[in-house]
C-alpha cells in the first residue's frame, strides 16, 4: 500500500517546534483532530528504542485508543522515525527555512479506513500542532 504524506509550515524556529512536538505537557494540548477529541495523557521517551504512548479519546467518552510505538531513528531538530504497535512505519522531517519550520510526515496507512479519511485525520492533527505552536510562540 502506498504511503501517505502530509505537511505543514509552522511559523516558529525548529528548536521550539521540536520541543512542542516531543514534550508530553505539550502533546496533550495539540494531539487531537478536532474540538470533540482530546489527548488526556502522553508519555514520550524521544530516543532510539524509546517508547511513546498518547491516549486519544472522544470528549464524550464514546471512543478512545492508545497511539503508541517505538522510535527507530531520532536526529535532533531533523528527523523522527518510529514503528507503531501494529507494525506501520512513520517518518517525520523538520526543516527550518527563514525562521519557520516545515514538518513533513510520511506514514503507512492502515487497512480499516479509507486513505482520504486517514490523510485528513493526520493532517487535522498536524494543523492542530501548527496552531498550538504558533499561538504559544
Amino acid at each position: 500500500m502506498e504511503k501517505i504524506t502530509i505537511r505543514a509550515t509552522v511559523n516558529a524556529p525548529v528548536e521550539k517546534v521540536w520541543d512542542f512536538w516531543g514534550a508530553p505537557e505539550h502533546i496533550t494540548k495539540w494531539c487531537s483532530p478536532s474540538d470533540d477529541w482530546h489527548a488526556p495523557s502522553a508519555k514520550n521517551d524521544l530516543k532510539v528504542n524509546g517508547k511513546f504512548s498518547t491516549r486519544m479519546e472522544a470528549k464524550d467518552g464514546s471512543f478512545g485508543f492508545d497511539f503508541a510505538g517505538v522510535y527507530d531513528d531520532v536526529t535532533k531538530h531533523k528527523l523522527i522515525a518510529y514503528t507503531l504497535e501494529d507494525g506501520r512505519q512513520v517518518k517525520i522531517t523538520f526543516e527550518e527555512k527563514d525562521g519557520a519550520t516545515e514538518v513533513i510526515e510520511t506514514f503507512d496507512p492502515e487497512s480499516e479506513n479509507p486513505i482520504d479519511m486517514q490523510r485528513d485525520g493526520w493532517q487535522a492533527i498536524l494543523d492542530s500542532f501548527k496552531a498550538y505552536t504558533e499561538k504559544n510562540s
